[in-house]
């Protein structure tokens, strides 16, 4: 065999090998495309879920609009049970599970008639893309407790936004998520608008 044909011949070898080479599959790149297929599988389940929930919620609340508890009556009240009914309350009208709340006790006020005990809730919601969110809401939920009603009375209870002066009343009008997501985005848009002030905090 002549120099030239095995030259040739080399280089037909050469390029059949990286032909072979470019139609094999990368097992590094397999494993990557799995991982990723299987990330893209649970984010589109949750998805799923999320838009199953709160589609019978939506229809849960066409049938029966405003949603509410059995409070506890004077007799039975404590400051715990306090906390534990109003999560109770909240988890019955919140959608989304992203959005994540914690409840304290703030403080007693000693009025008139009655004992007035204020709640605090603190409201965030993450994602994705912000695992830890940048903003946060609060409602104030306050119980009142007469010195003067039969023990077997129930309690009264109203709550109020962050920020926010109007009074709602459990059984008169549902807490809405929204409200919470409105006062969030305004937060946001404010720190965005004024972020050198706030990157120097």
């Amino acid at each position: 065999m002549s120099e030239t044909q095995s030259s040739t011949s080399q280089k037909a070898m050469d390029e059949d090998n990286k032909a072979v080479s470019q139609t094999m599959p990368n097992t590094q790149d397999k494993t990557n495309t799995q991982d990723y297929e299987d990330e893209l599988t649970r984010v589109a389940l949750a998805l799923v879920e999320d838009v199953i929930n709160y589609a019978v919620k939506f229809l849960e609340d066409e049938q029966n609009p405003i949603k509410n508890i059995k409070w506890m009556t004077h007799g039975e009240f404590t400051v715990e049970k306090g906390r534990k009914q109003i999560d109770e309350y909240l988890s019955m009208c919140i959608y989304k599970k992203r959005w994540t709340h914690t409840t304290v006790f703030v403080e007693r006020k000693d009025l008139i008639h009655s004992f007035l005990y204020i709640y605090y809730v603190h409201w965030n919601a993450s994602t994705a893309g912000t695992p830890v969110a940048q903003t946060s809401s609060g409602t104030y939920f306050k119980l009142k407790v007469s010195k003067t009603k039969p023990p077997d009375a129930p309690i009264g209870v109203f709550f109020v936004g962050e920020e926010q002066e109007l009074v709602h009343r459990p059984g008169m009008v549902c807490f809405r998520e929204q409200w919470q997501k409105n006062l969030t985005d305004a937060k946001y848009d404010c720190m965005k608008a004024f972020s050198s002030i706030f990157d120097r905090v």
